[in-house]
């Protein structure tokens, strides 16, 4: 398994931008889909983004559809995802979780198939 390290969470106001960061160690990070999830207090755990291992494909729910941007960096064994236009009902902590995939370069949208996590990054949106 890879360890995750997530970082760039905060305080931010509606409508405003922060960038998150996952810092990837192993030597299997760009083998793996990797995907963001939120928690909120009382809720479930969602995923809000997932991108293939080459960088190419991503995906996103309809909530945060145009808002939110997945990018990696293999070379660095680096993830991000840039939050744009946030809103109050983004606050939650955020985790970021690799899944294997070793025949397709493809996304993954079941959490179940994520076996990697962070210990997760706070973000709160004051509005």
């Amino acid at each position: 398994q890879v360890r995750l390290v997530e970082s760039g969470g905060g305080l931010v106001q509606e409508g405003g931008s922060l960038r998150l960061s996952c810092a990837a160690s192993g030597n299997t990070f760009s083998s793996l889909a990797m995907g963001w999830f939120r928690q909120a207090p009382d809720k479930e755990r969602e995923l809000v983004a997932s991108i293939n291992p080459s960088g190419q494909s991503r995906w996103y729910p309809e909530f945060v559809k145009g808002r939110f941007t997945a990018t990696r960096d293999n070379s660095k064994d680096i993830l991000y995802l840039q939050m744009d236009k946030v809103k109050p009902e983004d606050t939650a902590i955020y985790y970021c979780a690799g899944a294997r995939t070793p025949w397709f370069d493809t996304v993954v949208t079941t959490r179940s198939r994520y076996d990697s996590w962070g210990k997760g990054t706070q973000v709160t949106v004051s509005s």
